[in-house]
């Protein structure tokens, strides 16, 4: 791994190793965040298994029942019967907070009065079962919308997260570390070689003395 090009001064290791508390500690954090979404996307994951199963279900029932009607009643009568809605809804869309990620709300604020606009006479009942099954099945179907975006969004910020926390503990610590170990052993160098000149030239200056004192 290539590494920048430094100065060994004992400045520059002192702000390096800086840097490199500074790195590991927001590793951590970064790496606390991603555990932390990790455990509530799992929550999530549980939740909509669970809805989406209940979900299924309900819309096995109400594609049999309309499966039903259709074999009893000419597709006609049906696409007519169908024509009008048979309720309002009003939805309200929000947004909250998991862990800094916002996602989105969707809260079911009046499903209105349930009622067919069709007549009764002319429409098998097991058509009139699809439709009420369908409707009761509506703010689950919401719930399931909201649940299904909010999985997407973290599945999103999780692996944004996931690169950066990588990208912190496999390049920008080990390279810092290469860095500081770098400087290390060029200071320790210099202050080996100062060493040796220091005796080099105390045995000069010593012996110039004892040839002085010789020729005295």
């Amino acid at each position: 791994m290539a590494t920048r090009q430094i100065n060994p001064t004992r400045m520059e290791l002192t702000k390096l190793k800086n840097q490199l508390q500074m790195t590991s500690r927001g590793h951590k954090l970064l790496k606390d965040k991603q555990d932390e979404m990790i455990r509530r996307f799992m929550i999530i994951i549980e939740e909509a298994k669970v809805l989406r199963t209940s979900v299924d279900s309900g819309l096995s029932l109400t594609m049999q029942q309309y499966k039903a009607a259709s074999a009893r009643t000419n597709s006609h009568v049906l696409y007519e019967a169908m024509m009008l809605p048979s309720n309002e809804v009003k939805l309200k869309f929000s947004k909250k907070n998991i862990m800094s990620v916002h996602v989105p709300t969707i809260k079911l604020e009046n499903s209105g009065t349930k009622s067919l606009t069709y007549s009764l006479s002319s429409t098998p009942a097991s058509l009139d079962k699809a439709i009420l099954k369908l409707e009761e099945l509506l703010p689950d179907l919401i719930k399931l919308a909201e649940i299904d975006k909010q999985i997407k969004m973290l599945a999103r910020e999780i692996e944004k997260t996931r690169r950066r926390v990588n990208a912190i503990e496999h390049i920008m610590i080990p390279e810092l570390e290469a860095n500081i170990k770098k400087i290390m052993m060029k200071l320790d160098d210099n202050e080996r070689s100062t060493t040796v000149r220091m005796m080099k030239s105390k045995e000069i200056v010593t012996q110039k003395s004892q040839k002085q004192n010789e020729s005295n």
